[in-house]
């Protein structure tokens, strides 16, 4: 009989990548899918004024949007007039300094922007700016 020999596997050196770049696809395509659905938004008709844009790139900004209809959202999420008070009035807390812009279709009554903007600064917003598309060129 042949006296027990120790064997000893060889070590691996090598990564298997194949999986890791299998998982990096997937994320990809699911990134690929939810990018297009993040960037919608809520559809309106704004009016057309000559005015100059605001630099609100550096900072976070808190868009209400008031659709045709009336219908109140905060940041392209469908809200109700209490909830968005709170909600403002939160944020503004944490962040005094955060600008408020209110979208408004031309189809809204003035009386209804002019709610919006007063439930804004009753929430603690300074001053509420008006989101307007420039004219177009004929």
């Amino acid at each position: 009989m042949e006296p027990y020999r120790l064997r000893r596997k060889k070590l691996m050196s090598e990564i298997n990548v194949v999986p890791y770049i299998d998982v990096m696809l997937v994320l990809l395509v699911i990134f690929m899918i939810t990018a297009p659905l993040l960037s919608q938004g809520v559809k309106v008709d704004l009016p057309q004024a000559a005015a100059r844009p605001v630099d609100t790139k550096d900072t976070e900004t808190l868009v209400v949007t008031i659709t045709s209809k009336g219908e109140y959202y905060l940041d392209d999420r469908k809200i109700t007039p209490g909830a968005l008070s709170q909600k403002v009035a939160g944020t503004l807390r944490l962040r005094p300094q955060t600008p408020v812009l209110v979208r408004g279709d031309h189809r809204v009554p003035y009386g209804d922007v002019v709610k919006a903007m007063t439930l804004l600064q009753g929430a603690g917003a300074p001053s509420v700016g008006l989101v307007t598309q420039p004219p177009r060129n004929k």
